[in-house]
């Protein structure tokens, strides 16, 4: 149930990708996530209080809220203005990386252990990911190189928050830890976008931008980020963030319809080097 779940909040996220670099242009990184997750949490907080969820206490709050302005607010952010320089489908390319990324924050942190088979499919991974992304900047906007280095930031932070987010989930539950970390997200966001006037951007927005921050808040939001978090209850932190590859095939079909992104042979070697290191990096072996 939580790889099921996970694999779901991949797909929407991955969709979300597409949505993003459809809006972007109309506003900025930080008042396009404060949009996304101020709506998200709107929506969470009433059934997470109606369902009278087991919220975090005492020190658990501290926790909690600096899990949420890591991801909620700074990944988000830097995953905001990563799509204003790049395409949907190399931003989740370059995000696609999570599962081997978390591998190695989780043996840093004494999580998980890296063996020669984890560190293969690592170095399998990241040098198909490299490779790609370069030889296809000759398709890609200017500038696309400098999107794919800041998602990778950002890969970091969601890297942490997996690793992070178990024990304060177990002490709460997943509902009221995701609308109470989306929650600080959204302050945090809507204060530096009010303080910058970028609010003022929405009174631009035309039908199709609303009907994106609508998809952002309700599917990208709320429903992605709780079935993430009940993922994470579930199963372990590099199995959730191994179902993030369904994130560059779902944002490269979208975003081919939505902004007629181009899809080359460059990208889909590099989607498959990524899938390739990932199963190696996560299959099951012993002595390895």
């Amino acid at each position: 149930m939580g790889v099921s779940a996970a694999v779901l909040s991949s797909a929407l996220g991955g969709m979300v990708a597409a949505f993003t670099r459809r809006i972007i242009g109309f506003t900025d990184p930080i008042t396009l996530a404060a949009f996304r997750f101020g709506a998200g949490f709107a929506l969470l907080l009433p059934l997470a209080l109606a369902l009278r969820c087991r919220w975090p206490g005492g020190r658990g709050w501290i926790g909690v809220l600096f899990l949420g302005l890591l991801f909620f607010a700074l990944f988000f952010a830097l995953y905001n203005l990563s799509l204003a320089f790049t395409t949907a489908l190399r931003g989740t390319l370059a995000l696609s990386v999570l599962p081997l990324v978390t591998m190695t924050v989780a043996a840093a942190f004494r999580v998980e252990h890296m063996t020669f088979r984890k560190t293969a499919g690592v170095t399998l991974a990241i040098g198909g990911l490299v490779q790609s992304l370069g030889l296809s900047l000759g398709t890609a906007p200017a500038g696309a190189w400098r999107g794919d280095l800041i998602m990778l930031g950002a890969t970091l932070c969601m890297a942490a928050y997996n690793v992070s987010s178990r024990p304060f989930i177990a002490r709460s539950c997943a509902l009221a830890f995701v609308t109470a970390g989306m929650g600080v997200g959204a302050v945090c966001l809507s204060a530096i976008a009010y303080m910058r006037g970028g609010f003022a951007a929405a009174t631009e927005f035309g039908p199709a931008q609303w009907l994106a921050v609508a998809y952002l808040g309700v599917f990208g939001a709320a429903a992605a980020f709780f079935l993430w978090v009940y993922a994470l209850e579930r199963a372990s932190p590099t199995r959730v963030a191994n179902t993030i590859t369904v994130n560059p095939v779902a944002a490269s079909i979208l975003a081919t319809f939505l902004v007629g992104e181009p899809i080359g042979a460059e990208l889909i070697a590099g989607v498959a080097a990524v899938f390739a290191g990932i199963g190696i990096a996560t299959m099951q072996g012993h002595g390895t």
